[in-house]
């Protein structure tokens, strides 16, 4: 490829995360954490939500909640699995949508041939569960979860697999993340990071991403090619 030359449409990947990206759960999530906590009589530090944003509940857990010693994995993941749970309640009580913008950005990458997954520290079962609400099952070409990687955000794992799912180069792939965790993933991986503006404020982000929109379909296919320029 030529220098200062967009990326050819057929080396083209692209990647999302899905919590803050494809949708917007995180009150969905922010009441699970309380529930879990009521029910449990535990506490909540101060800030633990936006500091555990894109971070596997195996991390969050032991490290920013302090609900159990980092060797109890029969604890933490009692305690996973049932935050979890009450999230999908919250779900089916309340319903969800997709962001707006997502729908018709992923239309534009199917419409173009460009294969896209998703690489998320979410738990399989949610994704399923809100993929078929969306109407969006077999939309994507992949789907990396929490359950496939042994190490969470800012690690490079989830992207590297989803990558692998699509059979793209992680050099030609681009993530779409919202947390900062999952930008530094990205990079980590030797990939394209485009922030979106939802759970963090633009300026927040600007300095970590090759670029920053507020929705999806700001973005043309060509825009997205042109990260490589």
């Amino acid at each position: 490829m030529p220098a200062n030359a967009p990326l050819p449409l057929s080396a083209l990947g692209v990647l999302f995360d899905w919590d803050g990206v494809i949708i917007d759960s995180s009150s969905q999530h922010e009441e699970s954490w309380e529930r879990l906590a009521a029910e449990t009589g535990r506490p909540l530090p101060a800030g633990h939500f936006k500091r555990g944003f894109g971070m596997k509940n195996e991390h969050i857990i032991p490290n920013l909640l302090g609900w159990a010693d980092a060797g109890d994995h029969a604890g933490i993941k009692r305690l996973s699995l049932r935050k979890e749970a009450i999230y999908r309640d919250i779900v089916r009580e309340r319903g969800i949508g997709a962001l707006p913008g997502v729908a018709a950005f992923l239309r534009r990458l199917r419409d173009a041939g460009v294969p896209f997954a998703v690489g998320s520290s979410t738990h399989r079962p949610n994704i399923d569960t809100i993929l078929d609400a969306l109407g969006f099952t077999g939309l994507f070409a992949g789907i990396v979860t929490a359950e496939d990687v042994r190490a969470g955000k800012p690690h490079p794992e989830v992207f590297l697999r989803a990558a692998g799912k699509i059979a793209r180069e992680p050099r030609h792939c681009v993530v779409f993340e919202d947390a900062l965790a999952g930008i530094q993933a990205a990079r980590a991986a030797g990939m394209k990071a485009v922030a979106v503006a939802t759970t963090h404020p633009a300026a927040e982000l600007r300095a970590a991403a090759d670029r920053v929109v507020r929705r999806l379909d700001e973005l043309t296919v060509a825009d997205v090619q042109a990260l490589w320029a």
